[in-house]
């Protein structure tokens, strides 16, 4: 098993012009020479030094988490096969293929590799452009080959320095949301500040860097730090196109790197659609934010090969569904308030009932299976019903698919992140809600979007936006933890750009009983001066082991996380993979893990070589696993689905019964004669037992 050990010693301002003037300014504005010329230096002063800080603290935060790298596994040090070990399950996986791509003679032989690849899937040729999100790792290649790099620095250097590189403008884009928020570059500050030392909670790149979530987020904060300035009122024509283009370019390449790409902007298509509705936005710019979305996930399909879970995504019915209930339900605006909320309320309803009614149409149109998963998960997360089916329940079991843990709460807290979140939270909302009732109750819908100055209350549409952006992704963190990167880091925005406002910091230092000195300077340097190295030796001998004593064309079969590891160290053929978006993988993967199953070993032997396997490799940590409770465990879910009574002692459906046969990864290991008729093992080590196939059973 993998493990990280010490390591032992070794022998030899301002964004643009169109910035109105912010409160914080007005003293020091006072304390200057009167006049537009004095204004205008204070102003490039301004830009000049916030922008400066917000490229030195994106550069040193990257250096910061490349730090941490090498600190935690002796990168430098370690053997290029325990490098690519250390690129666990689909992080390995995606690597490979940037790997293959520079191992190809040319491009173009690179290319119809990736198109026309048989050695992902055995049996199969699949087009990896169109399953998977692997462009970065093609342009990525293509870099490499290209930049005159390659006697300075090894490709897996240029690969995780390019993701340490981006994690810089996933930085800056924080930093430039909350500056644009709260007009000083001070909040930007704070935010990245709070970045950095709540690190556990707002990213894990140091440790997955291949992960498709860490090429996607610095593109989607840019596209929030630019929908930000977009809905600033009054912008100068140019300004906006210029914003528009911003807009469009980070989201069609989030959409691009990451398969989660529709889930996310559905909830960027709800923020949208709530203030819309509630009169906080104007509709023509929630119109060209909603084009863009359709246009960039249409892009993608095209260079996805017309991938048809693009084109049946939710996201695509719901902002159709839209337009057509706009067109439909006019005069939505006017009105006393409780017309105005039946009307809402039926606009909701319809818009609802024809995203479903559209996505349903074109699933069927398209026979379109690749995301039933999602929903059959979402279905038994949330009580809709029990489930026994295996792939929703490998979710369900799995923590990254949990429930946000408690403890997440108490390591924001000690930063006085999290108390800061919830003082402006709070008072947002209670002016969110002071204005929704307020343009509701406007029966003459006279007064426009963003020009309350005579009410008591105000709430910019860039505020709003970010206000209900932070409460839905909040919900996504608090029932999937997998999803909690997406909230915990505009969190950092959304209360570092509260708290820059010359009330709240009154209020706040009224608050000097919370000061601890630990709170503002966490183990940064602890973190800094402990030096480690990854150590997997059973691993690294399994691959060795195989990279000599098979062939280059055997097929493997084996876990999904495992086998991404054998793709891209070995590069032998494989029965199944972690890229789980495909219906008839899931149905391969569900058969190749019978071998941890109840089955007799001729009905295993007939399933593995069902899809050309010659080799399998069983591992004790999952055939004898303890890390979860009774019923989640692999061998549990198998258990269930195959209508058998599961081990150990606890209660069993009234319907489950007792398994023909023993379990085959124990049983396996007795060699007894019908199991040898069968298989043969050819290596072993503490973790890993892997056996050949015969051919003429």
């Amino acid at each position: 098993m993998m493990s990280i050990r010490q390591r032992r010693e070794i022998r030899a301002t301002e964004v643009s012009e169109d910035f109105p003037a912010q409160e914080e300014n007005v003293k020091l504005e006072n304390k200057l020479p009167s006049g537009c010329t004095s204004r205008r230096l204070w102003k490039i002063l301004s830009l000049t030094i916030g922008g400066t800080i917000a490229l030195c603290i994106g550069l040193l935060t990257s250096v910061y988490l490349a730090t941490l790298h090498e600190n935690d596994l002796w990168f430098s040090n370690i053997k290029e096969v325990e490098r690519e070990i250390s690129f666990r399950t689909e992080c390995g996986l995606y690597y490979s293929y940037y790997k293959q791509m520079l191992q190809a003679p040319t491009l173009a032989q690179g290319f119809y590799g990736l198109i026309y690849d048989n050695k992902t899937e055995s049996m199969k040729t699949i087009n990896l452009l169109q399953r998977m999100n692997i462009y970065q790792e093609v342009f990525l290649s293509i870099l490499y080959r290209v930049l005159p790099v390659q006697k300075y620095l090894e490709p897996v250097y240029f690969y995780i320095y390019t993701l340490f590189g981006l994690q810089a403008i996933y930085v800056t884009a924080l930093y430039i949301t909350s500056w644009l928020l709260s007009g000083t570059w001070l909040s930007g500050l704070l935010a990245a500040f709070w970045y950095v030392t709540n690190r556990i909670d707002t990213t894990r790149v140091e440790f997955t860097i291949p992960l498709r979530e860490n090429w996607a987020l610095p593109f989607f904060a840019i596209q929030i730090a630019a929908i930000t300035y977009f809905l600033r009122p009054n912008l100068q024509p140019l300004s906006e196109r210029l914003t528009l283009l911003a807009i469009f370019i980070s989201t069609f390449l989030f959409s691009l790197t990451w398969q989660f790409n529709q889930f996310m902007m559905l909830m960027q298509a709800l923020v949208l659609f709530t203030l819309d509705s509630l009169d906080m936005l104007p509709a023509v710019k929630a119109t060209w934010l909603y084009g863009i979305q359709i246009t960039s996930l249409l892009l993608v399909c095209i260079l996805q090969f017309f991938n048809s879970m693009i084109l049946g995504s939710l996201l695509i019915s719901f902002n159709l569904s839209v337009f057509i209930a706009r067109k439909l339900q006019k005069n939505l605006k006017t009105g006393s308030f409780l017309n105005r909320l039946g009307k809402l309320l039926l606009h909701l309803f319809m818009v609802l009932c024809l995203t479903l009614f559209l996505n349903n149409i074109i699933k069927k149109i398209l026979n379109l299976k690749s995301d039933e998963h999602i929903f059959k998960f979402l279905k038994a997360k949330f009580g809709l019903g029990a489930t026994r089916d295996f792939d929703a329940n490998l979710y369900l079991c799995e923590e990254a698919f949990g429930l946000l843990p408690f403890n997440t709460f108490g390591r924001l807290s000690d930063t006085l992140l999290f108390y800061a979140y919830i003082f402006v939270l709070s008072i947002t909302v209670i002016v969110a809600f002071v204005v929704a009732f307020h343009n509701l109750s406007d029966s003459t819908n006279q007064q426009s979007v963003g020009k309350m100055e005579k009410g008591t209350v105000d709430l910019k549409p860039e505020t709003a936006y970010n206000l209900i952006h932070t409460i839905l992704f909040g919900f996504l963190a608090l029932s999937t933890m997998r999803m909690k990167y997406l909230w915990t880091s505009h969190m950092c925005v959304f209360a570092s750009f509260g708290l820059c406002s010359p009330e709240i910091w009154e209020l706040l230092l009224k608050s000097v009983h919370l000061y601890n000195p630990k709170r503002f300077w966490p183990g940064m340097m602890d973190e800094l001066s402990e030096l480690r190295e990854f150590y997997d030796p059973d691993t690294v001998e399994l691959m060795n082991w195989i990279n000599s004593n098979t062939p280059r064309k055997a097929v493997f079969a084996g876990s999904m996380q495992l086998l991404a590891g054998v793709k891209l160290c070995t590069g032998r053929t494989l029965t199944n993979h972690p890229h789980y978006e495909d219906s008839s993988l899931r149905e391969r993967t569900r058969a190749v893990y019978q071998i941890y199953a109840k089955r007799a070993p001729e009905e295993v032997h007939a399933l593995l070589r069902s899809f050309g396997t010659d080799y399998v490799i069983l591992e004790d940590s999952i055939c004898y696993e303890r890390r979860h409770r009774r019923g989640c465990r692999l061998r549990d879910l198998l258990d269930i689905a195959n209508g058998h009574m599961m081990d150990g002692p606890g209660e069993n459906d009234p319907d489950l019964k007792p398994a023909d046969h023993p379990r085959f990864c124990e049983e396996i290991k007795r060699n007894l004669p019908p199991y040898v008729a069968y298989f043969t093992r050819v290596f072993q080590n503490k973790t890993f037992h892997v056996y050949k196939l015969s051919r003429n059973k």
